[in-house]
């Protein structure tokens, strides 16, 4: 399970991600917090602007993002983006603490710190692969989502205490101060042999190589497409918990930072799960998705917090299964000079599709309660994992048997990867 920590380079990354991504999360969630109740009386559609802006850029940007990562040395520019993400969070948490701090403020700082992660997300999706070997990849990309969760299981929680104990402006500056964690473990790095891999050429047909790369390939056609379903209106978790919170149990900012962690313990959960597999293939990626949809629907008829968080806790491991199957399967599927574009486009895609079905998620909370909103997002899991089976019918000839009274499912391997 944990067979790419025996790589020392991996461990300082790993280590110094963690502490950052802690800080992340405790921006996130008092960001959150900051909009829902001292910006506006409890908004969710602001909330949903926010992460539009926040998440928007990873579509802006796409032709520059992934060429980006594929042609400057990945090392260089994470310290560049890491630097420039702590500096914005700096500048917000000033504002904050002074008590300057706009609503139209915070759109300007989600869009820019939205500009910086979209060059730092398919980087860092990819630079994993020149810290392990080839065979540990999938396992490396489920143990950074291990952290990325487990982060997301702490600062939340302290996040909920600190919110009411010094105001969300000082996670602001906690963030700003994580950064340097993940740039002190960056600079620290020292590969025993320099990373071998092909180097895009800048030509004028390089930013759009990826799109094409993508269209030859019904697997990463499928993937792209069930994964734009989910993230347009089945990952707005933070609409989600804060409006289920707020307006369906009259929670605090404790038991709201408790849901998020709640729903990150079952993610840490998922991604241990997916790092013990040897190797991921498509069938799992379209089971955990029916399942997935499944969980929010029982999740948004639950009568009471208790049991609401119980669900979260399904929820999060099937959400981060399926993500993370979905990003190796990416990986593992694209020649390593393409997996910078072709990694800008998932994440274009799962996070990009934010800002349309946020607002999408917000005005449906705004218009017929937060259980209706989770509800949409049920449906968008449901519909993707229909797109799954159409691909399983079409491109490899699903079929089912009954053997010994049950039920077999037989598939060709995939023409152009052998992946399952």
């Amino acid at each position: 399970m944990f067979r790419s920590l025996r790589n020392v380079n991996y461990r300082i990354w790993a280590g110094g991600a963690l502490v950052s991504n802690i800080g992340t999360w405790m921006q996130r969630t008092a960001q959150d917090w900051l909009v829902l109740t001292t910006l506006t009386h409890n908004n969710a559609t602001a909330v949903g602007v926010v992460m539009a802006l926040q998440f928007g850029p990873q579509i802006l940007l796409l032709p520059l993002t992934g060429f980006a990562a594929d042609y400057f040395d990945r090392r260089k520019l994470l310290i560049a983006t890491q630097a420039c993400m702590g500096l914005l969070a700096l500048g917000l948490g000033l504002l904050t603490v002074a008590g300057l701090v706009q609503l139209w403020q915070v759109y300007v700082f989600a869009f820019l710190l939205g500009c910086a992660a979209a060059f730092d997300a398919p980087a860092r999706q990819t630079f994993v692969a020149e810290l392990v070997a080839e065979a540990d990849l999938s396992n490396a990309v489920a143990l950074n989502s291990t952290s990325f969760n487990a982060a997301r299981m702490i600062g939340p929680a302290i996040a909920g205490v600190l919110i009411a104990v010094v105001g969300s402006g000082w996670l602001f500056l906690i963030n700003a101060a994580s950064f340097v964690a993940v740039l002190g473990s960056l600079h620290y790095l020292r590969p025993t042999e320099p990373p071998i891999r092909a180097r895009a050429l800048r030509t004028s047909g390089s930013f759009v190589e990826g799109f094409r790369y993508v269209w030859r390939r019904p697997a990463l056609k499928t993937i792209l497409l069930m994964i734009f379903l989910i993230g347009t209106f089945g990952l707005n978790f933070p609409i989600f918990i804060a409006t289920m919170s707020v307006g369906v149990f009259h929670t605090g900012a404790g038991q709201y930072g408790l849901l998020t962690s709640i729903m990150a313990f079952g993610s840490v959960i998922g991604a241990l799960l997916a790092a013990r597999r040897a190797n991921t293939g498509m069938s799992p990626l379209f089971t955990h998705t029916a399942i997935f949809g499944i969980g929010l629907a029982l999740a948004a008829v639950m009568p009471n917090y208790l049991l609401f968080s119980l669900m979260l806790v399904f929820i999060g491991v099937t959400a981060q299964t399926l993500t993370t199957s979905a990003i190796s399967l990416m990986q593992l599927s694209t020649e390593p000079a393409m997996r910078g574009r072709v990694m800008a486009i998932f994440l274009a895609i799962a996070l990009g599709g934010t800002p349309i079905g946020a607002p999408v998620v917000g005005w449906a909370t705004d218009r017929f309660g937060p259980r209706w909103a989770m509800g949409l997002g049920a449906a968008s899991g449901l519909a993707a994992a229909l797109v799954g089976v159409y691909y399983l019918i079409k491109f490899r000839h699903l079929r089912v048997r009954v053997e010994r009274r049950r039920l077999r499912f037989i598939l060709d391997d995939d023409p152009l990867t052998g992946l399952r």
